[in-house]
C-alpha cells in the first residue's frame, strides 16, 4: 500500500487523453494512492463512472472553464468543436492555472502528473515546489520522432523540423530501420498544427518542450515488450528517467442493457467466430461525406460481416442520409450499421470479431490488440499516421493505401479487410496479431509496469535504469 501519498493529474481535454488518465488514475488508486483528477465540469460528467470501491480514493476535481471570446458556451473538450476553434479551448484551459494552484497550496500533494501539452500546469507545479512527472499516452515511436525538448523549440539552429517536407523521413537518432514518419499530405497538416503559430501566443512543440524541461520524470503508456528499442532512444534523449506504465489495458464484459444493443448481440452470435469486421472511428475523426460513402462502398466490395459503429456526422441532417443510396438494403443480414454509443469493449471481446478498422489512435490500437484482432488502419489526424507506420513495421496491421492528396478508394478499403480477414496472404499478419495478444493483453504484465510506476513514487526504485 502507498499510505498517503497524495497525486494531483492534470490531462489535456480531449477524451483520448483524459481516459487514459483516468485508467492511470484508477490504477494508483488501486495502488492505495490517494488522487485528486483535475478538469472541468461537463468533461467530469461525462468521464465512465468509478466503482464505488474507488471514490474515497479518487477525487474528481472540477475547475470551471472561464469564458473566452471565440470559444462557444459548454464547449469544454475537443470533440465539442470543430479544429480551427480548438485553439480557444486551449487559452481557455491556460487561465485554469492560478485556480489550480490554489488548490494545490491547499492540498500539498506529493506529486503532480502532468499531461504533455499543459505547460501551465507543469509551470503551477513548479512554482509550487511540487515533484513533477509528465505523462504521455502516445507511444515511444511517436515521441522519438518529435525529438527532446531543444528540438521541438527550435532552441538556436537545432530545430529538426523547419518544413513538412522534414516530417517525411525519421529523424536522424533513429539508429535501424523504421518506417515512423507521416506522409506528405499527413505533414501538411500535422506541421502548422505542431509548430505554428495560434492564438494562445505558444505552439504545441513549445508547450511540450516545457512541461518535458520542467518534470522529473516521463511517464509514457507503453512496455518494453512493445517497442523497446524506441523506449530506450527515448529515455537516453530526454536524460531523464522515462517510466514505461504497461498499456493500461480496460476490461470488456459488462452486461449490455439496451435493447438495440442486446438484438446487434444476437446478431454476432450467430456470425461464425473471428469472421466479422468491427469499424469504427470514434468520435474525434470527422469524416466528411465522401470518405464516409467510400468506406460504405468498400465494406460492401469486401462481401464480408461487419458491424459499424458510425458516430452521426456533423453533415447529415436525417440519419438515412449518412449512407450511401441502397447500402443498408444491399448490405442486410451481412452488416449492421449503429449511429448511436457503442459498447466498443463489449464489441471487441465478442468471438465473431476478427479484425477492426479504425483510426489507429494508440488507444483504439491497445483495445484492439488485447483481443488479438487484425488492425487495419486508416489515419487521420495527430500521431494516428505514425501509430499506423509503426504497426506496418511490426508486421501487426494493414494501411489502406492513399492518394497524395490523402484520398482512398473503396477498392483499396475492400482489398485490405480481405487481406487482413480471409487472404491466404494475410496468414503471417493475423499470426502477429494473435502474438501481440500475449503482449497486450497480459494484465499481470501491465499491472508489473503499475508496480514500477509506485515504487518510483514512492522512491523506491533508482532513478535511472
Amino acid at each position: 500500500m502507498a499510505g498517503n501519498m497524495h497525486v494531483v493529474m492534470v490531462p489535456w481535454l480531449a477524451f483520448g487523453h483524459m481516459i487514459p488518465h483516468l485508467q492511470l488514475a484508477i490504477a494508483l488508486a488501486e495502488a492505495g494512492i490517494h488522487v485528486s483528477f483535475i478538469s472541468t465540469p461537463r468533461n467530469i460528467q461525462r468521464l465512465p463512472k468509478l466503482s464505488p470501491t474507488l471514490l474515497p480514493l479518487i477525487n474528481l476535481v472540477a475547475l470551471p472553464l472561464p469564458a473566452v471570446l471565440g470559444l462557444p458556451e459548454g464547449c469544454e473538450a475537443t470533440v465539442d468543436l470543430p479544429f480551427e476553434k480548438i485553439k480557444y479551448l486551449t487559452v481557455a484551459y491556460g487561465l485554469l492555472k492560478q485556480p489550480l494552484k490554489r488548490f494545490v497550496e491547499g492540498a500539498s500533494p506529493d506529486w503532480m502528473i502532468v499531461d504533455l501539452p499543459v505547460d501551465w500546469a507543469a509551470e503551477a507545479a513548479r512554482e509550487c515546489g511540487v515533484p513533477l512527472l509528465a505523462f504521455t499516452m502516445f507511444t515511444s515511436a511517436s515521441n522519438v520522432f518529435f525529438g527532446p525538448p531543444e528540438y521541438l523549440t527550435g532552441d538556436g539552429q537545432r530545430r529538426v523540423r523547419p518544413s513538412p517536407e522534414s516530417m517525411t523521413t525519421p529523424p536522424e537518432w533513429v539508429t535501424f530501420p523504421s518506417l515512423v514518419a507521416y506522409r506528405e499530405f499527413e505533414a501538411r497538416g500535422a506541421h502548422p498544427g505542431f509548430y505554428g503559430d495560434n492564438s494562445s501566443g505558444t505552439t504545441d512543440a513549445d508547450r511540450i518542450a516545457t512541461t518535458l524541461s520542467a518534470c522529473d520524470a516521463v511517464a509514457i503508456r507503453s512496455c518494453r515488450e512493445f517497442e523497446g528499442e524506441y523506449l530506450s532512444i527515448y529515455q537516453n534523449m530526454l536524460r531523464k528517467p522515462v517510466i514505461p506504465v504497461g498499456l493500461l489495458p480496460r476490461e470488456g464484459g459488462h452486461e449490455i442493457t439496451n435493447q438495440a444493443w442486446r438484438k446487434i448481440f444476437k446478431w454476432l452470435d450467430e456470425q461464425k467466430p473471428k469472421s466479422v469486421a468491427f469499424v469504427g472511428f470514434g468520435s474525434e475523426c470527422k469524416l466528411s461525406q465522401d470518405e464516409v460513402y467510400e468506406i460504405a462502398y468498400g465494406l460492401e466490395l469486401s462481401e464480408l460481416p461487419f458491424l459499424w459503429a458510425l458516430r452521426k456526422p456533423n453533415w447529415v441532417i436525417e440519419d438515412v442520409d449518412a449512407l450511401p443510396s441502397g447500402f443498408s438494403d444491399r448490405t442486410s443480414g451481412r452488416g449492421v450499421v449503429c449511429m448511436e454509443w457503442a459498447p466498443q469493449m463489449e464489441i471487441l471481446a465478442h468471438p465473431s470479431i476478427g479484425g477492426s478498422l479504425f483510426h489507429s489512435g494508440w488507444g483504439s490500437v491497445i483495445e484492439t490488440l488485447q483481443f488479438g484482432h487484425f488492425p487495419i488502419v486508416l489515419p487521420f489526424v495527430i500521431d494516428q499516421g505514425l501509430n499506423a507506420r509503426l504497426l506496418v513495421e511490426k508486421g501487426m496491421a494493414v494501411e489502406i493505401a492513399r492518394g497524395d492528396d490523402g484520398s482512398f478508394s473503396r477498392d483499396d478499403i475492400a482489398k485490405s479487410l480481405r487481406l487482413a480477414m480471409v487472404m491466404e496472404e494475410g496468414d503471417k499478419l493475423r499470426i502477429r496479431a494473435r502474438e501481440a495478444f500475449m503482449i497486450f493483453g497480459d494484465q499481470k504484465l501491465h499491472q508489473s509496469y503499475i508496480d514500477e510506476l509506485v515504487k518510483y513514487l514512492k522512491g523506491g526504485i533508482a532513478k535511472e535504469k
